[in-house]
């Protein structure tokens, strides 16, 4: 067995083309955009290296045949947090065999370990937790844009190696053509009708620095006091915006002010899995025309609840719900039918019983582990 670290554009093309052949025969897996996963690794393109650095390999076997992959990466932003040095590990692929996977885990830790980490947070993403997070170990069904997929098998090969759960990541499953609980409806009315000082706006690409510059403000103050957190920049935030562009719909991104003053918002988008399955990870040219065609036939009919914050000023006033409601009002008589609301911690008790609120039951569970190296 080799393992290679990418180091040119022939070593890139196989990072990709490992999960590629990892995953050959499953159907339900959808492959990710090369140029996707390439942005990730850009240091000219992805604003975590500023702060930050990242490595990737890959596996093979002894007749050269892709067998595996993995990245290792830290981000000294958040390298440092309560007496212990973090790194993360990510982009982890493998067959069915511990020996490949505990190499290609031996791997990362040795590189992190050169850099003073003592504790491994994996599988996670070098950037925001919104895509690439997470292990999945139930629900091994169609996966959302940005929502991880992997093997079945491979939940074992991370806990025979040592890691324990750092915390679980839930997915709940909304039928939208029931429509929303009279309940939930009757209390979003109600709380926008009980304050006169409350505006509501969908999003709207002609005040696009507007709209990036409010979601910045209600992001970094919601999640302040998240552990390890460090203020996201708009440059990012425009960045991500640029990305959705595509695909997005309006009518299912919106913001609340209060006073006029940003206070909440949620990110709900077309599920472009739906899309993406067919195109292999490529976007050239022809897929580009194709991808234009199935999205004027409505081929996404799968909204994802992507991210929702509320600035902690305006805290249970019951925003939350009220721009769920709005998102989903819209999306009943439409062609949508379903929404995936992704993902919300273990530790969340509020956005769980919004879900609850709403009538969605489980779908799925991601796990985020962690490798105590002090132990």
């Amino acid at each position: 067995m080799q393992i290679i670290e990418v180091n040119n554009k022939v070593t890139a093309k196989e990072f990709l083309d490992a999960a590629r052949v990892i995953y050959k025969n499953d159907d339900i897996w959808v492959c990710p955009l090369d140029q996707e996963i390439n942005d990730i690794f850009d240091p000219t393109g992805n604003v975590f290296f500023q702060n930050g650095e990242a490595i990737r390999w890959i596996a093979k076997n002894e007749k050269g045949e892709l067998i595996g992959r993995i990245a290792a990466f830290i981000n000294e932003n958040k390298a440092n947090f309560d007496n212990r040095r973090i790194g993360g590990m990510g982009f982890f692929e493998s067959i069915n065999d511990q020996k490949v996977a505990f190499a290609l885990f031996d791997t990362a830790k040795s590189w992190l370990t050169e850099r003073g980490v003592d504790m491994i947070q994996a599988p996670i993403n070098f950037g925001e937790n919104d895509s690439f997070w997470g292990l999945l170990v139930e629900g091994f069904t169609h996966p959302s844009n940005g929502m991880a997929y992997n093997h079945k098998y491979y939940k074992a090969f991370f806990e025979a190696y040592g890691y324990t759960t750092k915390m679980e990541q839930l997915t709940n499953h909304l039928n939208i053509k029931d429509g929303l609980p009279e309940r939930f409806v009757k209390i979003a009315e109600y709380a926008i009708s009980k304050r006169p000082n409350l505006t509501l706006k969908p999003f709207d690409m002609n005040h696009f620095d507007q709209f990036a510059e409010d979601f910045m403000t209600i992001y970094n103050a919601a999640w302040t006091g998240h552990e390890n957190f460090t203020p996201i920049k708009k440059e990012y935030v425009k960045e991500t915006f640029k990305k959705v562009k595509p695909f997005h719909d309006p009518k299912y991104i919106w913001f609340a002010y209060i006073d006029g003053q940003p206070a909440s918002f949620v990110l709900v988008l077309p599920d472009v899995n739906q899309i993406l399955k067919k195109l292999n990870g490529k976007l050239n040219l022809w897929n580009k025309i194709r991808f234009v065609y199935y999205k004027k036939m409505k081929v996404m009919n799968r909204l994802r609840v992507w991210v929702m914050g509320t600035h902690p000023k305006y805290q249970n006033m019951g925003l939350e719900s009220v721009l769920v409601y709005k998102c989903f009002e819209g999306a009943v008589p439409s062609h949508y039918e379903e929404g995936e609301l992704s993902w919300v911690g273990d530790f969340n008790d509020k956005m769980i019983a919004i879900h609850k609120a709403l009538g969605a039951v489980p779908a799925k569970k991601h796990i985020t582990y962690e490798l105590d190296l002090k132990l």
